[in-house]
């Protein structure tokens, strides 16, 4: 499977679903594992999507609610591919004891690296982790995206003052570096603040970070 997947090109992270019922997706060319793996995640309630092969996983399309990915021994390449997709944590089930492989599957980012037979509890208890993590990331780009659509209602000055106070300049120096009255400053950063619904100037200097502004390119 890797050979072939060389030519797959990775697959692109959008987040673009609504949230729903989470779903674990499972790729093993092996049926019978498969079917062991449907059968005891399916008892739990949660919703399962098979895959022989890596190729037929990528060219599934999918949503972006919470979910989480089972693979088997030619997992390296299929998450490579998912590099860019971190809302799809990985949990590896094979048969290879292999310690190399566990440490490369491990520092991409795998979740557990499980070695066949594995009990029921390991892998719900690996499945729980993953998508506990697939939670939290899609979270976490709600809020990101939230916070650029409020940036996108800024106006060009507002965004020029955004970048530049909270950077740490003061609103004499913002007014000196744009040429713009210290009062005219104010009147831009209040602005920012309720475009922002920012509840503190600690909060908006937060987002900052997350948009991460560029006081110098606001000068550019």
């Amino acid at each position: 499977m890797s050979a072939q997947l060389a030519t797959v090109r990775p697959l692109q992270s959008s987040i673009v679903r609504t949230s729903g019922a989470a779903t674990v997706f499972i790729v093993d060319a092996d049926a019978s594992s498969r079917a062991w793996l449907e059968h005891a995640l399916q008892a739990r309630g949660v919703r399962v999507e098979s895959f022989d092969s890596a190729e037929q996983f990528l060219a599934q399309p999918r949503g972006a609610n919470t979910s989480c990915l089972i693979v088997d021994t030619d997992g390296l390449a299929l998450q490579q591919a998912l590099a860019d997709c971190p809302e799809i944590p990985v949990v590896f089930v094979t048969s290879q004891r292999d310690v190399m492989l566990t440490v490369r599957a491990m520092k991409a980012g795998a979740i557990d690296f499980l070695v066949k037979p594995c009990s029921e509890t390991a892998i719900l208890d690996a499945v729980d982790t993953a998508l506990d993590r697939s939670r939290s990331v899609l979270a976490q780009e709600a809020v990101r995206r939230g916070l650029e659509g409020r940036y996108e209602l800024l106006s060009p000055r507002e965004r020029e003052v955004m970048a530049l106070i909270v950077s740490g300049r003061l609103n004499k120096q913002v007014g000196a570096q744009l040429g713009i009255s210290e009062i005219t400053v104010k009147v831009h950063r209040g602005n920012v603040m309720r475009k922002m619904a920012a509840d503190s100037f600690a909060q908006l200097v937060m987002m900052g970070r997350s948009l991460r502004l560029d006081p110098l390119q606001a000068l550019a």
